[in-house]
């Protein structure tokens, strides 16, 4: 038994017998005292919990409070999936563009109509201008109401708009119309500025945006007037449109539709064709014939300058005596180049402008369209090829090597527009092409009255989906979306009969139920007609 003089785990501090002082235990007033003030402690950070428990809780709701009443929540715009605007005794031209208007984040129309009176009872007589005059028009893409409309004074050569983006100007839209140039603010309507053309100057469009050539702190541009003599070219400042030193006139060229190519090193050239192929040459050197010092804020290429010549200081793209087309293939800082020529399509790097492919063919009937068939991240070529007796090829080729990665032979119907797609969120495409189908009775001869358009899923590539066309004279189409990421429609600007002009939008999908499901090529598909459409129902489109 333990005696009562030893330490124990209980008394751990007692003196023991070998004399060392363990501790002696406290004494009972001693211990209320302890016990009161760790009580007291406690007491008062119990309270400052409280406390911040309470002050958390009033700011967390005060924020949901916020939030959920005082800030309101963004309303996405309710659109109607399909409208039609009619305007009698009214002419158009080829010329629609998508820009987001209204401001609400959906993409509107914008088009040009020949009329006596616009939309909102604008007259060209209250306008002071002859009648008919010329309407620039923005059209809401929700439900197809008109949103401004300009009068301008007659006849229409051109139009380009999507000229704001990343630039400092306060415009988006330049049109060519009567002997005038006309900068328009797409949000208004309002003219920014006008200026009258250049003397001896018919340019054809579209402009080029170029950097700041004058110092005003808005990027500038430049019109190109080619003929079969020679190709002129002058710069505008993008802030004022007056011009910018004198014209540029260079050596016989016959530029259709001229581009403005950045390199890696972020020189830029205007890209021209000559009998013998497509040749670029430094806007540095432009500019220095405009205007001497003109040149100093530009860049220069040493590598593109190795190739080019030392009298005219054009660098070869690519040698041929039948170009028809040259194309940007896709939206990066330095796209590759799409050439067309009379008998093939090439794809030339825009780095180092070696040829990266090219694919025999016949006539292209319209201007060639991309898109993704597969899932390899590079942009493939829809090309319409003219295989006689009224028939067309509309062939895909792969972005990487030029093969053929699908086909079909359609009726080349008159009046079709060229193909289009719209990307999905599978990182492939949806391709729209029109024309009308073969078939026993009609194998080399088109009926107008037929007319359809097809659409492809890359991922059922025996199928395609057959809808019934209008049969007005298409002058435009565009397939695209009118929201971020949602909301695929096609517009159509269409002329009817006696002078009545049709602007329409349909949602890409309304088309699906009402479609024929077309079995094309050997093997087929086994899924039920059902299921193909379903598989179109499922899609969902995006913008990247």
């Amino acid at each position: 038994m333990e005696t009562t003089s030893s330490a124990t785990e209980g008394d751990p501090l007692k003196r023991g017998e070998d004399g060392v002082e363990t501790g002696t235990a406290p004494s009972t007033t001693e211990l209320k005292k302890k016990s009161c003030k760790e009580v007291l402690g406690l007491s008062k950070l119990t309270h400052w919990r409280t406390a911040v428990f309470f002050f958390s809780l009033f700011l967390c709701l005060t924020i949901v409070f916020a939030f959920s009443f005082i800030i309101p929540c963004p309303v996405r715009p309710q659109y109607q999936a399909s409208w039609n605007r009619t305007f009698p005794e009214a002419a158009t031209y080829d010329f629609l563009a998508i820009e987001d208007a209204s401001k609400d984040k959906v993409m509107d129309v914008l088009f040009v109509l020949k009329n006596t009176e616009g939309s909102q009872n604008n007259t060209c007589a209250n306008a002071g201008l002859p009648s008919p005059c010329v309407y620039l028009l923005a059209v809401d893409g929700t439900h197809g109401e008109s949103l401004w409309e300009r009068p301008l004074a007659p006849e229409f050569h051109w139009a380009q708009c999507g000229l704001d983006q990343d630039t400092s100007r306060t415009w988006d839209c330049l049109l060519s119309h009567s002997d005038q140039l006309t900068a328009v603010d797409k949000y208004s309507g309002i003219i920014r500025w006008q200026q009258p053309q250049p003397p001896g100057l018919h340019s054809t469009g579209p402009v080029l945006s170029v950097p700041d050539l004058d110092g005003d702190q808005a990027n500038d541009v430049t019109l190109v007037a080619p003929d079969n003599t020679q190709t002129q070219l002058v710069f505008l400042s993008g802030k004022t449109g007056v011009q910018i030193g004198s014209t540029v006139t260079l050596d016989p060229t016959q530029t259709v539709n001229h581009l403005l190519h950045c390199t890696a090193e972020g020189s830029h050239y205007v890209l021209l064709q000559k009998d013998t192929g497509v040749y670029a040459l430094a806007l540095w050197r432009i500019a220095a014939q405009a205007k001497a010092g003109m040149e100093d804020g530009l860049k220069k290429d040493k590598q593109w300058e190795k190739s080019s010549s030392s009298t005219s200081g054009l660098v070869p793209v690519y040698e041929s005596d039948s170009v028809k087309k040259v194309l940007r293939a896709g939206e990066t800082e330095t796209p590759n180049l799409l050439i067309v020529t009379g008998k093939e399509v090439a794809l030339v790097d825009g780095k180092n402008l070696k040829k990266l492919w090219r694919f025999n063919s016949g006539p292209v009937l319209s201007e060639p369209s991309f898109g993704h068939y597969n899932k390899d991240d590079v942009l493939d070529v829809v090309v319409e090829e003219d295989i006689g007796n009224n028939t067309k090829r509309v062939v895909i080729l792969d972005g990487k090597s030029g093969g053929v990665l699908w086909e079909v032979s359609l009726l080349a119907t008159p009046n079709s527009p060229r193909p289009s797609s719209i990307h999905t969120s599978n990182s492939f495409s949806i391709f729209v092409f029109w024309g009308q189908m073969p078939s026993e009775t009609n194998s080399t001869v088109p009926l107008t009255s037929e007319r359809c358009t097809y659409m492809l899923h890359p991922l059922y590539s025996k199928v395609l989906l057959e809808s019934s066309s209008s049969t007005e004279r298409i002058v435009t189409f565009k397939a695209t979306l009118l929201e971020r990421g949602r909301h695929a429609a096609y517009i159509l600007l269409t002329e009817g009969t006696e002078g009545t002009v049709i602007l329409s939008k349909r949602k890409l999908k309304m088309d699906i139920p009402d479609s024929k499901v077309l079995r094309i090529g050997t093997g087929g598909s086994s899924e039920t007609n059902e299921d193909i459409k379903e598989a179109f129902n499922r899609l969902r489109f995006s913008d990247s």
